[in-house]
């Protein structure tokens, strides 16, 4: 690893390590906090480490025209915000990143918001946003002659890994909760070669006994707790602003499981202000769960001081997370960029799962908790009509489509989770029927949907 261009920072008290310093856990030994990643060289104006704006806007545009496998990388496109690695020759790519930022037409009425979009990271390779930290963080293992790499998952981490540990010629171990994974997530690390063990536990308790692992045998731990996971993860943040040709939209709303993600988007778009790309961070705010909130619950009980974890209940498996290591870097980038934390009901993120998909972008059920949050912030006032929204939908629709089937079938949601909502879900509802093989039962069939 390139320990000369960057280091490890303790996030509870600012202790400075070299990343072969680690521990197993990525904890820290004084205080038991997280790390993150960062670059001296880029403290001040004008050092000989500090990248220039201008340059590399021009830069990052070219390769998006190159045929080289790391500038076809939506990350190591931009690698010179990533110096993590000794010689990026060790780079595991699968051309993950450069996702679509597609325009939210029907949403944006509905709501009376000029300008919505939706940053789709469902399309990357293994089908989520998580394929953009593995492949930094499954890089660095690499480099540093791991023959085996680990993850605890509610699905999508472990389909990430064991695809990228495929790639790397790595052997890979999973630790999954029993009956509370999506199939369709559960069938990819198999398919990818992961030991996938089933264990009689939550997402948390599956999490703690690997951690025992890892600091047992010489095995590499690939959950977002691992600092170069998300430093891969920032860079939709460079992508976005980008896309708006370096004007960064006034709000993104985020999914919010174990919380990594709106900590990498957060410090994203920080560096680049920083480092001079952009002048400001947009507002962001993280959608949990009703029954899978505890940061919600720190936010109104404690003012995010601390958190309380609890016993996660959602259909949205991939935010089932009642004890998120990465709270207190999420609190920090809420705080920081004045937006929100709240959570929506299971109701209220099937219909704005069914809406997305009425636009054409399926997403998994935890992806729609950003819509569903969106709704609730117009709501209350707390975003104009002039501002410009991001949606940050994090998994593919073919994650969970047991979901998807139930809710049109009407068996997804119980009788008081669907209570005074029935006529709305009805109206999104579109079932398969079973008609007569004759033009004429088609054709009555047809003319019974339209409109």
């Amino acid at each position: 690893m390139n320990d000369n261009l960057h280091q490890l920072r303790c996030f509870g008290c600012g202790a400075r390590i070299s990343g072969a310093e680690a521990q197993p856990d990525f904890r820290c030994v004084r205080c038991g906090d997280l790390f993150e990643v960062e670059y001296p060289g880029w403290g001040e104006r004008g050092g000989h480490d500090r990248p220039n704006p201008g340059a590399l806007k021009w830069l990052w545009r070219e390769r998006r025209c190159s045929s080289e496998a790391l500038d076809r990388s939506g990350v190591w496109r931009f690698r010179e915000l990533l110096p993590i690695l000794e010689n990026f020759d060790n780079a595991v790519t699968l051309f993950e990143g450069n996702t679509p930022l597609y325009q939210l037409k029907r949403a944006a009425k509905a709501l009376g918001i000029e300008q919505l979009f939706a940053k789709h990271q469902g399309l990357n390779p293994t089908g989520s946003f998580k394929d953009t930290g593995m492949t930094a963080a499954m890089s660095v293992a690499k480099e540093r002659g791991f023959e085996w790499v680990a993850c605890a998952s509610t699905g999508n981490t472990s389909a990430a890994m064991a695809a990228y540990a495929a790639r790397a010629g790595l052997k890979c171990l999973v630790l999954i909760p029993d009956g509370k994974i999506a199939w369709g997530k559960l069938s990819q690390a198999m398919d990818y070669g992961a030991v996938t063990c089933q264990l009689k536990a939550d997402f948390d308790g599956c999490l703690r006994l690997l951690t025992q692992i890892v600091k047992e045998a010489p095995i590499y731990l690939l959950n977002s707790v691992n600092p170069y996971r998300l430093e891969g993860q920032k860079t939709p943040a460079f992508e976005i602003a980008e896309a708006f040709d370096w004007a960064v939209p006034d709000h993104l709303i985020v999914p919010g499981g174990n919380l990594g993600n709106s900590s990498a988007l957060g410090k994203g778009f920080r560096e680049l202000r920083e480092l001079g790309l952009v002048t400001r961070m947009p507002k962001i705010s993280v959608v949990q769960a009703a029954g899978a909130n505890p940061l919600v619950r720190s936010f109104k009980e404690h003012q995010a001081s601390a958190l309380e974890p609890v016993e996660a209940h959602t259909r949205a498996t991939a935010i089932r997370i009642g004890n998120p290591a990465s709270w207190r870097k999420a609190v920090r980038v809420i705080q920081e960029s004045g937006g929100w934390c709240l959570d929506v009901t299971e109701a209220e993120i099937a219909i704005a799962k069914a809406e997305l998909g009425a636009e054409g972008l399926g997403c998994e059920p935890a992806s729609a908790v950003t819509l569903a949050g969106l709704k609730k912030l117009r709501a209350e006032g707390k975003i104009a009509s002039s501002e410009t929204v991001v949606l940050v939908l994090t998994g593919h629709t073919l994650k969970d489509a047991d979901y998807t089937i139930d809710f049109h079938r009407g068996t997804l949601l119980k009788e008081e989770e669907a209570a005074g909502l029935e006529t709305k879900i009805a109206g999104l509802q579109r079932n398969a029927v079973a008609v007569e093989a004759t033009p004429a039962a088609v054709l009555a069939a047809m003319k019974g949907r339209a409109g």
